[in-house]
């Protein structure tokens, strides 16, 4: 399908050991043997998937010794003839092997051009290609278990079979229509429904693995709260694992809001410490609060830090009521200090807040029970990153929602008595939807949007 040959770098831009330049096409063996000469007598047989030492040469004066791998197409990451270069991995030297293997004959590669050409040429799914995506760009365990979950092919099987049992059902409804002198097996309605549930079933679940796989790669925005000098500092540094924001006992210290990715259990928190919410008369702490305020108002999850040891105050109050309509944590900190906090006041904390959590951030008390909170809240405690079928990203979602949608639909024409092959017109719908979560019907805009994200040599 492609004509020309590409190339680029495709290990990370920097000083290192070794680096790889990678060569695809129809012409990358014919390139290779032009810049390389193997050490040793005689031509170099380049037997696929076999390693060969040698030099890259420039107008006949070496460049670098390097090793060179063969992969013959179709039995490639691309599907077309390709070829390794493992070099030495400084800049300049990367950069010149690089540019003789252009200059003979190849073009350069643009962002994700090789999974593109694996994913056109039947070596990946559509899914498959943005789990390699997200294995580059993995931060924590979490996103590696399901981004080998999903190279490995556990969604689209599931999607597959969801396909099965679409394709199974249109095509025994339509039969009869098509056929009725035919003495042919009938649909029979109670068969349908109970399919029909079936379906919904495994829907449902995949929609809800959408929260969880958007809790682990993309972060719940999320906002700390609470009146000065309630331990939220201390807190997002015990979240981060480093002394981020300044803690001191003087109230008032953090004036602006601090922003960092953090890990907690499976869950990533993009996470944001602000200045502690209080009426006050300095300028540039009134600034800090009102940002504090804003934050709080978009963010996705807020945790509200109160402090057991004091008693509680109209700052402690007003926090309570901005958060009671957002999703929420309340954290009581400073359970190890002498108690302040009134029993009516942690009653209210209850009332508004479901989700309690009581901590010592300094001794490191209830993290543990955040990370399991927040699994629940996720999903992630009914599902397994390393073996369900979880559905990655807007695109995904917003295709199996509509298939949840047409499914219903179909669901609800059956009970209202509607003939099958009227049913199967929402089915067909949902059967097109799925469909396209594995590209297939998928316009050419968004594949193009989808590998845009990869780096220039994946």
């Amino acid at each position: 399908m492609f004509n020309d040959t590409i190339s680029a770098i495709s290990t990370a831009k920097g000083k290192g050991g070794v680096a790889m330049i990678r060569i695809s096409g129809a012409d990358a063996l014919s390139i290779l043997k032009r810049v390389f000469l193997p050490f040793g007598k005689g031509e170099c047989p380049f037997e696929p998937r076999k390693c060969y030492y040698g030099r890259i040469i420039r107008d006949g004066v070496s460049i670098d010794d390097v090793t060179a791998t063969y992969f013959k197409a179709p039995a490639s990451y691309t599907g077309e003839d390709v070829c390794e270069i493992c070099c030495h991995g400084g800049l300049y030297v990367t950069q010149a092997v690089l540019e003789v293997v252009l200059s003979n004959g190849a073009r350069m590669a643009n962002a994700g051009e090789f999974t593109r050409r694996a994913y056109i040429n039947g070596k990946l799914t559509l899914t498959r290609a943005e789990a390699v995506g997200l294995v580059i760009d993995a931060t924590n365990d979490a996103q590696l278990r399901l981004s080998a979950s999903l190279q490995r092919g556990t969604l689209t099987k599931k999607l597959d079979a969801l396909k099965g049992e679409y394709l199974d059902l249109i095509a025994r409804a339509y039969v009869v229509v098509d056929y009725p002198d035919e003495e042919l097996p009938r649909l029979e309605r109670d068969e349908m429904r109970e399919r029909l549930e079936k379906i919904l079933f495994e829907l449902e679940k995949l929609k809800t693995s959408h929260r969880a796989s958007r809790a682990v790669c993309e972060g719940i925005t999320t906002a700390i709260v609470g009146r000065p000098n309630a331990g939220k500092s201390s807190l997002y540094n015990a979240l981060s694992g480093e002394d981020l924001a300044i803690v001191t006992d003087i109230a008032g210290t953090t004036r602006d809001v601090i922003e960092h990715s953090v890990s907690v259990g499976d869950v990533t928190l993009r996470l944001f410490d602000t200045a502690g919410i209080r009426e006050t008369l300095d300028t540039v702490e009134k600034i800090g609060v009102d940002r504090a305020k804003q934050k709080l108002d978009e963010a996705e999850l807020v945790l509200c830090v109160f402090d057991a040891s004091e008693a509680e105050n109209d700052e402690d109050a007003l926090i309570l009521s901005l958060a009671q309509d957002k999703s929420a944590i309340a954290i009581i900190n400073k359970t190890d200090a002498e108690r302040g906090m009134s029993e009516a006041f942690e009653k209210q904390i209850k009332e508004k807040i479901s989700r309690v959590i009581y901590m010592s951030v300094r001794d490191g008390q209830g993290l543990d029970e955040l990370a399991r909170t927040l699994a629940q809240m996720y999903a992630l405690d009914e599902i397994s990153l390393s073996n369900d079928a979880v559905i990655l990203g807007a695109r995904q979602a917003s295709s199996v929602s509509l298939a949840l949608e047409k499914t219903s639909e179909a669901m609800a024409l059956l009970r209202i008595g509607e003939s099958p092959d009227i049913v199967c017109f929402a089915l067909e719908e949902a059967l097109a939807s799925i469909e396209q979560i594995d590209a297939r019907g998928i316009s050419e805009q968004i594949v193009d949007q989808i590998f845009s994200r990869f780096c220039v040599g994946k």
